[in-house]
């Protein structure tokens, strides 16, 4: 008999392609699968049927569907989509000030099973939100003194983080969770220090790589700080809560540390 080759042109569906780029790097069987509530009924749907046909195994435990970004353009909300025009890049967001991580911590205010509403306006809010958190962890940095760290509040606090992040990843919840530290005056600087660490490795804001803006203080302002640094040895506290006024009134932030007075640029 014969021998027919068969020459067929044309691509592999995204199906497909989604199933072997998930067997490629995480095997024939994995926990965890996100994607948009928009691919449920065909796409995912395709690439259960067609990796499970393949391997005989369950192809994943837990699917993640994140409900849609959709945007305010004042006449109601729509999907932000390329096809209806609505579309915002992150160089767009970029170009008008804010950074990524502002944007990460937007998406963290609300929970992936609701819809996102973008809006300049909440982002304005976001990224006040964000910029206080870092100047907050940056003011906790800089107090890290030889205090020790009680290991039975630390877990207390992680036990409760992981439960929160393991119930369908609530995110808004465990956000909330994080400014309960940074403001608990029951633990010292060192123990948030390493609760804030814990927690961003799920945040992921970057928080272990903050530094301080570096710029050259005015002399005006090394002055006031001097003459300030003088009335408090002196202990005339009237004086030196009216210097970090006049301090302040020039755009500068003066802060009595462990380490002695520092001074820095108000946001």
């Amino acid at each position: 008999m014969k021998k027919v080759t068969y020459k067929i042109r044309g691509f592999p569906g995204w199906h497909i392609e989604c199933s072997a780029m998930s067997m490629k790097y995480l095997g024939e069987h994995f926990d965890i699968h996100c994607g948009g509530i928009d691919h449920i009924p065909v796409h995912h749907t395709n690439e259960i049927a067609q990796s499970e046909a393949a391997t005989g195994k369950k192809w994943v435990n837990f699917w993640l569907h994140g409900n849609f970004l959709v945007f305010d353009r004042g006449k109601g909300a729509e999907k932000m989509a390329k096809s209806s025009g609505g579309f915002i890049t992150l160089k767009t967001l970029e170009d008008k000030g804010y950074t990524p991580l502002m944007y990460r911590y937007f998406c963290l205010t609300t929970h992936y099973r609701n819809e996102l509403l973008f809006s300049w306006n909440n982002l304005d809010a976001a990224k006040n939100s964000f910029n206080t958190l870092r100047n907050k962890v940056l003011e906790i940095k800089r107090n890290l003194g030889r205090r020790e760290i009680c290991n039975d509040k630390i877990m207390k606090y992680k036990k409760q983080f992981l439960k929160i992040v393991n119930d369908d990843l609530n995110m808004p919840q465990a956000l909330a969770l994080f400014w309960n530290i940074l403001r608990n005056d029951k633990l010292n600087n060192n123990e948030k220090y390493a609760l804030i660490l814990d927690f961003d490795q799920v945040l992921g804001l970057n928080l272990d790589n903050l530094r301080e803006e570096k710029f050259d203080l005015p002399k005006e302002i090394q002055e006031l700080a001097e003459q300030r640094e003088r009335a408090r040895k002196e202990k005339n506290f009237r004086l030196s809560d009216e210097l970090r006024l006049k301090i302040r009134t020039k755009g500068f932030i003066v802060e009595d540390t462990e380490q002695g007075q520092k001074v820095r640029k108000a946001e």
